[in-house]
């Protein structure tokens, strides 16, 4: 069966490669499944397609191995034109949601379903098979549509069109090695970049890359080290700590010996024409004559070819509009979904690493002036302070500013400036809002493309966010998961606070920034400021106390450096407080963590000195924080129930073992399950007057708090009554009518109790009683082994019972051994080690102390499966010590 409309299953002629990998029915392996179809794609070079890719394996691979229940076979298929990948499980009865009138497809509040409406949603294609044993869903995405660089000539030009650059154009040569280190550095690197050679070889490029970390709209350095080819833009740290934007072109070449690496050639971004490669445009067909063609008026104010990515769309966008008023600085801004705010997205001739994504409100007054909505000229900006927020302190004084319009919607404003007053007219304004026009659509597009591709990853990083945060209840490794998850991907540094109630101050529990050193740093800055007001909305607030913070440590080590401070003023060096500055100095969020109706903590993001975060990042950050607070709270319930049943667990157990004269005694306690649940088995040895001991090992039915009421009624009624005088029958029969009488929360109980008396002649009186449990074994010094006991009623479930007690007296070298059912009914497979086998080890025991014996006993149980003991044990030994020759 495929899907409607398709008769057949498109496979590509041309298979150029193919991965296969088998997962098992258990959970972890919807992420082992995702991780392998990333690392797949990724090194065919598909980054376009992998998030797609990443998040319909993952709906299906969960189809298979968590609703189905089967093993699933994953295949990754390369071709031409893309890529196809088939997911196949072993349950075929399963039928397709066929789209019925009476029949509603899936939808994303279902837990089942989502895995074929997906498909249909992102898919270029795809289809269902079925075979006798399996079912195959396969999906197809192909490559979008992208230019390939050829050999090729531009038409003649004005030379007012053509591509701006510097008198002496620098292209910077850099090697990169297979391991991502820096083997060559020419001279043009060194002046543009201002490191010389010998400072930057063999150091890894990442070191000095500011590369974009929006999830789903790039590439990262390292993949993109690893490709044939690779073309764009990003940022490199120079010597000065500024960040140098540049245009690069990468190609993957080998050497004589076979070893791969990276030539990489940079040019400022202002002068990417230098390198970038023209669009490919189809061959002239000699057939057909050729008509004069309009010229377009984007062409001809972007040039041709257009960038095909919304940031060099806008970056090339001001400079043009720079150049076109012969301005000194120009910017353009994208405006929120709701309007109400301007994100600044390209700058030129302004600090755009101090300004890009910084946000200013679209109504910034009462006039039509004082809105972006409408073309604006300003002749003096000293005259209205505020006019343009983005231009405070720049020194430009005049500008003209224009609205980008897509069928009457606001979506952008472009401005240009210059350092001169009076610069501008209405008639610069209206050939600037011409050329706005003329890209408003293209700019909207390309906005949209992008938004597309970052709700994508933003899809693939929500997935494994939850996936990695469902997969733990500790609660340190839910902190550090939410620091890890958030930098780099979203923020520079990260802080993560917990609430232990509404009247506690919040804590900082984790601090994380994405350059290890200034992590201790970072920490001693926070700890010394007030934390953040926990709040009681959910909405993301600035916090500007890290950035001022830091900024006046900076200045007092700066002052103190030059004789005006003191020296108590502060205690870091001068290095380490400049870097702590620089690395926190840009915006800072808090977003509250909330769960259940509290908040439980803060999550605070950061960026270095004078960066912003866009708005779909912080969209993207409230997701995850409202994912990672119910996950912390989880683990603070998980902590609390554990800390609470440990606690009860030990109450249920003695305080400690008394000594007994002339005896050896030994006890082993062993909880089974995660956790130790409360309940289930239970000891004792305690004095009940002189010369006398009271004993007993029990085994109360179920686990849990109802188990747990019975086992501490029945440690502390034995130890009351026994003190009392009364025998053993007497105090099994009380206790048995106190269990009855708990109701329907009584639960029935196996005891042996017994009373131990030692004697002046080196041996011990014993008297036993047996109510129900596996009975207890004496071994003699010859080896001969024998219940020590006959075995009568269980507490519990009869309200009369006559119980009677057994006496014997253990010689020198006598050992008695007690254990629960936890120890006779250890399983493998079938077998069971059972009284047999018990009588068996105890057998071999001889000459043994009795933590020996207790210690072979339970060496035994654990060797006999291989799996962890599923039930409670607990073993408990006495043995008469034969007297040393000479005494």
């Amino acid at each position: 069966m495929a899907e409607p409309g398709s008769a057949t299953r498109s496979r590509s002629a041309v298979v150029t490669a193919r991965a296969a990998a088998s997962f098992e029915p258990v959970g972890r392996s919807v992420a082992t499944a995702r991780a392998f179809v990333r690392d797949t794609l990724q090194g065919w070079g598909f980054a376009d397609i992998v998030d797609d890719a990443v998040v319909l394996t993952s709906e299906l691979v969960t189809n298979a191995v968590i609703h189905a229940g089967t093993r699933a076979d994953v295949l990754c298929l390369r071709a031409p034109e893309g890529v196809r990948v088939e997911v196949a499980d072993h349950y075929p009865e399963r039928e397709v949601p066929l789209h019925r009138p009476d029949r509603h497809f899936a939808n994303l509040d279902q837990e089942g379903g989502r895995g074929l409406m997906l498909c249909a949603a992102l898919a270029t294609r795809w289809g269902v098979e079925y075979e006798p044993a399996s079912k195959h869903v396969w999906f197809q995405l192909d490559l979008p549509a992208r230019p390939v660089g050829t050999r090729s000539a531009g038409p003649v030009v004005p030379d007012e069109l053509l591509p701006a650059a510097d008198a002496r154009v620098r292209v910077a040569v850099l090697q990169i090695d297979g391991e991502g280190l820096i083997s060559a550095w020419n001279e043009d690197a060194e002046h543009v970049f201002g490191y010389p050679a010998e400072k930057v070889t063999g150091r890894p490029l990442a070191e000095f890359a500011a590369w974009p970390h929006t999830p789903g709209t790039g590439t990262g350095i390292a993949e993109a080290l690893r490709l044939s080819r690779w073309e764009g833009s990003y940022g490199l740290r120079g010597a000065d700590g500024r960040v140098i934007p540049v245009y690069a072109s990468h190609l993957r070449v080998r050497d004589t010996e076979g070893a791969p690496s990276t030539v990489c050639l940079l040019v400022h971004d202002s002068e990417r024409a230098v390198l970038q490669t023209p669009a490919r445009t189809p061959a002239p067909d000699p057939n057909q004559l050729s008509e004069p063609r309009a010229s377009d008026p984007f062409e001809v104010f972007i040039g041709s070819p257009a960038p095909d990515d919304l940031d060099g769309l806008l970056q090339r966008t001001v400079e043009r509009a720079r150049d076109m008023l012969d301005a000194d600085a120009a910017f353009l801004l994208l405006a929120t979904d709701d309007e109400t705010e301007l994100e600044v997205r390209a700058t030129t001739g302004l600090p755009s690493t101090r300004q890009r994504f910084a946000r200013v409100p679209v109504e910034a007054g009462a006039s039509r002036y004082g809105s972006a909505r409408m073309p604006a000229v300003h002749d003096d900006l000293t005259a209205v302070p505020g006019a343009v927020p983005l231009l405070t302190g720049t020194g430009m004084r005049s500008v003209v500013t224009v609205p980008l319009k897509v069928e009457g919607r606001l979506t952008g404003s472009l401005g240009v400036a210059a350092e001169t007053p009076g610069r501008y007219s209405n008639e610069e304004a209206l050939s600037l809002q011409f050329a706005a026009d003329r890209i408003a659509l293209a700019v909207e597009s390309a906005r949209l493309g992008e938004l597309e591709r970052l709700r994508r990853g933003s899809l693939s990083f929500l997935v494994e966010a939850s996936d990695l945060l469902a997969g733990t209840l500790d609660r340190d490794q839910t902190l550090a998961l939410m620091a890890q998850m958030t930098v780099p991907t979203l923020a520079t540094w990260c802080a993560v606070y917990t609430i232990a109630d509404p009247a506690s101050d919040p804590y900082l529990a984790y601090v994380l920034h994405e350059d290890e050193e200034l992590i201790d740093g970072l920490k001693a800055l926070l700890t010394r400021i007030p934390p953040p007001e926990p709040g009681s909305d959910q909405a993301v607030r600035p916090w500007t106390a890290p950035a001022e913070a830091a900024h006046r440590a900076a200045l007092q080590s700066s002052m103190r450096t030059v004789g005006l401070g003191s020296p108590s003023d502060f205690t870091a060096g001068i290095g380490t407080t400049l870097a702590t500055a620089a690395a926190v100095g840009g915006e800072t969020v808090v977003l509250p963590l909330m769960a259940r109706n509290r908040v439980i903590g803060l999550l605070t993001l950061g960026k270095p000195a004078e960066e912003h975060f866009r708005q779909e990042i912080l969209e993207l950050a409230e997701d995850l924080s409202r994912r990672a607070a119910l996950a912390l709270d989880n683990a603070r319930l998980y902590s609390e129930r554990m800390a609470i049943s440990r606690s009860l667990q030990r109450s249920l157990l003695p305080p400690s073992q008394p000594a007994i004269p002339g005896m050896e005694v030994e006890v082993i306690y062993r909880a089974a399950g995660e956790g130790n649940e409360v309940g289930g088995d239970f000891y004792d040895v305690f004095p009940i007057r002189d010369g006398a001991y009271g004993f007993a090992i029990g085994d109360v039915c179920g686990t849990g708090p109802e188990a747990a009421a019975v086992t501490g009624l029945a440690r502390h009624a034995l130890r009351l009554l026994a003190k009392e005088g009364y025998s053993g029958p007497a105090v099994l029969e009380r206790l048995n009518a106190a269990i009855l009488d708990e109701g329907a929360r009584s639960r029935f109980l196996t005891l042996l109790y017994g009373e131990l008396s030692p004697q002046e002649d080196g041996g011990a009186a014993l008297k036993l009683v047996c109510a129900g449990h596996p009975l207890p074994l004496r071994l003699r010094p010859d080896g001969q082994v024998e219940p020590a006991a006959e075995p009568q009623p269980l507490l519990g479930v009869m309200e009369e019972l006559e119980l009677y007690e057994q006496s014997l007296t253990l010689d020198p070298g006598d050992v008695l051994l007690c254990v629960t059912d936890g120890v006779t009914e250890r399983r493998e497979g079938t077998r069971m080690l059972g009284d047999d086998g018990l009588t068996d080890v105890l057998t071999t025991c001889t000459g043994l102390t009795a933590g020996a014996v207790a210690a072979r006993v339970l060496r035994a149980v654990e060797r006999f499966a291989a799996e962890p003991a599923s039930d409670d044990m607990a073993i408990l030994a006495f043995r008469v010590p034969e007297p040393r020759q000479g005494d």
